[in-house]
């Protein structure tokens, strides 16, 4: 998703054995045929036959294949064979399995999203964007292991979703720099959640509880606040909102962030 800080997960196959050189995953990468990728900057070959494939039909199989068995499924081969060509066929469109990764992330992206119906204030619209984000997380759990914190290279998608999320926040007032800070505890808040979902295992959950509780009635003494939360239901059912849940807080202190710049203006007292 269009975040500011973001990293692919790559692997690095070595073509031979010790004295053979280096694979194609073990070379430098060199970002700029990165961005010439994902910007569809390429240099087009003027001879030759016409490209059968293109970055974006291999991005689309890769997502396919992510979707159904996990991103630790995609590989140049696997997805090569889908297309019934040579692994070294796809280096043609495609540089290694970092690249490939970097274009799934934007394909997911799509557009950026459209937030003119969410309502008439910053918070309806960025709370609008949260949504949209998170149904996207949802829809592929391996963004979570493709999409980390790190700076990497972002595709138009990807930086026109963070533009509509800082558009968003424009009418807050608030300086760039809190607005990306913002920005940036928006999108821990949808991250966590999809991992939940991801993780989310019922029967896990039940043994987890089964055996939590058999342990406190042992060690109560040991963790009293812990017991008393426990009694007192902090364990319950969860949210039927959990998105709403957290956004209303953070977006409370972004409030009152906001109050107390408006109250140290020109004049007032600091």
């Amino acid at each position: 998703m269009a975040r500011t800080t973001t990293t692919r997960t790559g692997t690095s196959v070595p073509s031979g054995g010790p004295g053979k050189g280096k694979g194609r995953e073990d070379r430098p990468r060199d970002l700029r045929a990165s961005v010439a990728l994902l910007w569809g900057e390429q240099e087009q070959p003027t001879r030759g036959p016409k490209p059968s494939l293109t970055p974006a039909r291999i991005a689309e199989a890769a997502v396919a294949l992510a979707d159904a068995e996990g991103l630790e499924a995609v590989s140049m081969s696997k997805v090569a064979a889908g297309f019934e060509v040579s692994a070294m066929a796809l280096y043609r469109y495609v540089p290694g399995k970092a690249e490939l990764v970097e274009l799934m992330v934007e394909s997911v992206s799509a557009e950026r999203p459209d937030l003119s119906s969410a309502g008439p204030g910053w918070r309806e619209a960025i709370t609008a964007w949260a949504r949209v984000m998170l149904g996207v997380y949802r829809a592929h759990p391996w963004l979570l292991s493709a999409v980390a914190m790190r700076r990497q290279v972002m595709g138009p998608n990807q930086l026109g979703w963070l533009d509509a999320a800082l558009a968003a926040l424009e009418p807050t007032g608030l300086t760039a720099a809190q607005r990306h800070q913002v920005f940036l505890l928006i999108v821990g808040q949808v991250r966590a959640l999809a991992q939940q979902s991801a993780d989310f295992d019922p029967e896990h959950d039940r043994e987890w509880g089964r055996l939590t509780g058999e342990l406190l009635d042992r060690h109560a003494a040991r963790f009293p606040a812990l017991t008393r939360a426990i009694a007192d239901g902090a364990f319950g059912a969860p949210a039927d909102d959990p998105l709403a849940v957290g956004l209303e807080l953070i977006l409370d202190g972004v409030q009152a962030l906001i109050d107390r710049e408006d109250g140290a203006g020109p004049g007032a007292d600091r």
